[in-house]
Order: structure tokens, then sequence, then C-alpha cells
């Protein structure tokens, strides 16, 4: 690995790319530490390693190692972020006492966007963003935050189905975060194709995303521009049959106290259970579609 500064260090295929203005594309990494099992994690990590170089773009999955940031990590380090013991959750607030405490973990969205932005990379995959919780609405994830200062490009299927998911869109419009529906004029809902609720503004082609992004930046504004690609629709879910998995989930963590940053694993995992892993399924699709669909707007944002 090379050295980009104290702070960070980038893969040397990143840094090679970045320096001759490839396409490159971030990738968190809370979803192989705390979000699937092991060996499930580290498949779906190479499945979206691989998904960005078919388009022809390299990929830079963030993570913490050994209290070091990295930008692009080796086959070893994501072996040890897959199957590695205390690995922390590693939002905004978690990089300085991770570096200090030498400690290893997942980047966030919000996470990830920082490093990413760092490393001076424009377009980043991830799942589901985080937002604002339902019947909890000074629960309010870091990755709003992150979006509204962070010129990047971020593919998404939307807000975690488990969240409020209109008052998260409120919350973007306060921060003036463009919320582009790709190919839709919907806003999905993670597991579905579609929320009910309209996006901001409609883009048919990664050129048409890359030219709303640049003209956005073009204008000052330092927030990132919200892609969102709806699940594949041979995977998607119906929106009825997700909503009684996750309010029972709701309900149960409730009782058991549970809150926090532990709260979404949780609700996760059990609304797998609750679906007969069809709800696992589809996450693990549209990850793979997700960045399949960066890599092509990253084409045109080197």
């Amino acid at each position: 690995m090379d050295n980009k500064n104290s702070t960070i260090l980038l893969a040397p295929e990143v840094r090679q790319a970045l320096a001759m203005h490839l396409p490159v594309v971030a990738l968190e990494s809370t979803v192989i530490t705390h979000g699937l099992p092991y060996p499930e994690n580290l498949q779906l990590a190479r499945d979206m390693e691989s998904e960005v170089r078919q388009q022809n773009a390299v990929p830079a999955t963030v993570g913490v190692v050994d209290g070091q940031i990295y930008v692009g990590l080796d086959e070893s380090q994501l072996a040890h972020l897959a199957t590695g013991q205390n690995l922390v959750k590693v939002s905004v607030r978690d990089f300085a006492p991770a570096m200090v405490r030498v400690k290893s973990g997942g980047t966030t969205v919000a996470g990830t966007l920082l490093a990413a932005n760092l490393a001076g990379l424009k377009v980043f995959a991830t799942g589901g963003i985080g937002g604002v919780h339902r019947d909890a609405p000074f629960d309010v994830s870091t990755d709003l935050i992150g979006l509204s200062r962070t010129p990047l490009v971020v593919v998404c299927a939307g807000a975690k189905a488990i969240l409020d998911i209109p008052a998260t869109l409120e919350v973007l419009e306060t921060y003036g975060v463009p919320v582009i529906g790709y190919q839709t004029g919907d806003f999905p809902a993670f597991y579905s194709r579609s929320s009910g609720l309209p996006v901001s503004a409609r883009a048919d082609t990664p050129e048409q995303v890359a030219q709303i992004a640049q003209a956005h930046w073009g204008l000052g504004l330092n927030s990132a521009v919200l892609v969102c690609v709806p699940p594949p629709e041979e995977v998607a879910l119906p929106t009825e049959a997700v909503a009684g998995a996750i309010n029972q989930a709701l309900a149960e963590a409730q009782a058991a106290g549970i809150h926090g940053q532990t709260v979404t694993p949780f609700l996760l995992q059990r609304v797998g259970e609750l679906t007969h892993g069809s709800s696992l399924r589809t996450n693990l699709s549209l990850l793979r579609n997700n960045a399949r669909v960066a890599a092509q707007i990253a084409q045109y944002l080197r």
C-alpha cells in the first residue's frame, strides 16, 4: 500500500487509477463486518468488487485495519474484516478512537464518504442509507449529515426499509441533497421497488447522472448526489410482504430494549428470519447491482 498522507493509505491500484483519471468506485465495509455472517460476507465483498471490475472500473473498499484507514483493501485485509473478532462499526465520530486504539472495523456510509472524499473519489456504492428511525424522530443517522456535506455520487437502493422513509426524505430535502431516481420516478424502499414517494428528479443513463452531479457541484454546492436504484425486479419483494416482518421486528427490538448502533443489525437479521431468507437474497442482489451501476456512472466522473 502506498501512503497518500498520514491519515489515509491508498491501495497501489487505487492510487494509480486516480493518477491516470480512471474510474474508481468506493465500497463500504460494515456490510462485511456487521451485516452478514462468514463466509457470505467475504463472498459479497468479492462479488461487489468483481461487478465494478466487469464495468472496467477499479473498486476501492474502505475499511480500518489495525488503526489505519485504507481506501482499497487487499484479499488478506478483506478476510480480516470478514472473520476478525471485536471489530468496530466506524462512522465519522469513530475514526479517531479506532486509530488511537489500533482497532479494526467496517466503515458506515458516513464513514466511507469521509474517507473516499479525502482520497479524491467521486462515486460510492452501498445498499441502503441510514435515516430517521421510526417512532424516534431525534434518532437520525449520521449518514444524512455526511450526505449533506460530501460531494460524491452515492448509489443506493433508497433508505433501509426499517426506517421512517418520509421523514428521511424530508431531512434530505432540508439539507439540499438531490435525490435522483435511476430509471424511476419513485423512491425505492430497499427491498421493494417503490416506497410510493417521489424522488426530486429522474435520470435514465449513467451520463445523465454524471451531468447532474457536475452541474450541482459547479454551483458551489458540496452535498452528495443520491442516486436511488430500485432492486432488480426478479428479487424485489412486495411492500406488503416486508411490512409485517418489519413491524414485528421493530416491536421485538423495543421490547428487548435494543437501541443505538445495535438496532439496525438486529432489525435486518430479524427481518431476514421472518421472510425466510427472501430479504437477504434481495439485499445481496441489490448490492451487486448498485456496484455495477456505480461503476457505469464512474466512467463519466474521472
